[in-house]
C-alpha cells in the first residue's frame, strides 16, 4: 500500500521513542490526564451548550417573532441583521477565548504529560 511508512533505520537517533500500548494506557489512567481532560471539558461542554442554545434561539426567533426581527432599528438594519451579524462575532469570540484557554491551561499541561511520556520511553 501506497501509504505505508518504511520501517526505522536501526541504531538511528533522531527517531522519536516507540511508546507502547501500555504506556498509553496508564497515561490515560493518571491523575495529571484527567485533570488536563476535566479542564477541556470544563471549559468546552459549557461553552458549545450556551452557543448551540444561542443559535436555536436565532433560529426560532426567525422562524415564530417575524415582528420583532423586522423591527428596524437603524435604516434599512433591523433585529434579524444584527443577531445575524451577532452569529459570527460570538463564532470568533468563542474560537478566541478557546485559543487563550489552551495556550494557557491546556497545552502545559499536555506538554508536561508528553514530555514525561517521552523521558520515560
Amino acid at each position: 500500500m501506497a501509504t505505508d511508512a518504511p520501517p526505522p533505520e536501526s541504531g538511528s537517533d533522531t527517531s522519536p521513542a516507540q511508546l507502547t500500548t501500555e504506556t498509553y494506557i496508564e497515561v490515560q489512567a493518571s491523575a495529571e490526564f484527567a485533570e488536563l481532560r476535566r479542564s477541556h471539558r470544563s471549559f468546552a461542554f459549557p461553552l458549545t451548550v450556551a452557543f448551540v442554545t444561542w443559535y436555536l434561539l436565532y433560529v426560532l426567533l426567525c422562524n415564530y417573532a417575524d415582528g420583532f426581527m423586522s423591527t428596524e432599528i437603524a435604516g434599512n438594519i433591523n433585529v434579524a441583521l444584527v443577531l445575524g451579524l451577532a452569529q459570527f462575532a460570538t463564532t470568533f469570540l468563542i474560537a478566541w477565548f478557546y485559543s487563550r484557554h489552551a495556550a494557557t491551561k491546556l497545552d502545559p499541561k499536555a506538554a508536561a504529560i508528553k514530555s514525561r511520556m517521552e523521558a520515560d520511553a
